[in-house]
């Protein structure tokens, strides 16, 4: 029988994949956080009130942050059932095979469109929303940072699919995240990211063993009997 995970155990889960999405999402949040601190400097010269661009610039590492607890309890979960049924490394391929596409869809999907305009765009999104005063900017922050994990959930998704921890994900997803909400053409961008994906799951639901390679995981991928 495995052993419970320890609290230590889930804070340093939590810690790493913190540290890790700020590697990989505040190149794509930077604009926006520069933004905001070149407009609240100014206003606040005019006597409004702001929070200032570092608290700003944490709600975003904070609830990117806070996104590793289902992370980690989702990890839990599997390695709990893998270790009463066998049958789950069997069902991994197809279970990496399906959040790939459906990460694709997604990428193809009016509310990734939404919250990539809001993203890409921060000089049209303050000047729609801007509110002076403490509260209102501290929530203009939980507003963007909502956008910006709508727009790179599915992202994440893959991320947990192909394990959490590896490497090569971290820097294709940041890149990818980048291109988007960065980049000219964001929409377009993501748009073959996600025919992408498609195809990629559907290759990996025709041919199983892919699932090695995208996981970096070496060991043999048992196949179901067709024994009666």
């Amino acid at each position: 029988q495995g052993t419970a995970p320890s609290v230590a155990e889930g804070t340093a889960f939590t810690v790493q994949w913190g540290v890790m999405m700020a590697a990989m999402m505040l190149p794509g949040a930077a604009p926006m956080i520069m933004l905001y601190r070149t407009v609240s400097r100014r206003l606040s010269q005019a006597g409004d009130r702001a929070i200032p661009a570092w608290l700003f610039a944490a709600v975003y590492v904070v609830i990117w942050l806070l996104l590793g607890l289902p992370v980690y309890g989702s990890y839990v979960a599997v390695g709990s059932l893998a270790e009463r049924w066998t049958g789950v490394a069997i069902a991994i391929p197809y279970a990496l095979a399906g959040v790939l596409v459906l990460a694709g869809l997604y990428q193809l999907s009016s509310a990734k469109r939404v919250c990539l305009r809001n993203c890409e765009s921060p000089l049209v999104f303050l000047m729609k929303r801007w509110r002076a005063g403490f509260g209102a900017t501290f929530g203009l922050a939980v507003k963007h940072a909502a956008y910006c994990i709508g727009c790179c959930w599915a992202l994440m998704l893959i991320l947990v699919a192909a394990g959490a921890m590896s490497l090569p994900w971290v820097l294709a997803i940041a890149v990818i995240v980048f291109a988007e909400k960065v980049l000219p053409r964001g929409l377009l961008t993501a748009r073959a990211i996600g025919a992408s994906l498609i195809l990629l799951g559907v290759a990996v639901a025709l041919r199983p063993e892919l699932a090695r390679t995208i996981r970096g995981d070496h060991a043999p991928i048992e196949r179901p009997s067709m024994r009666m």
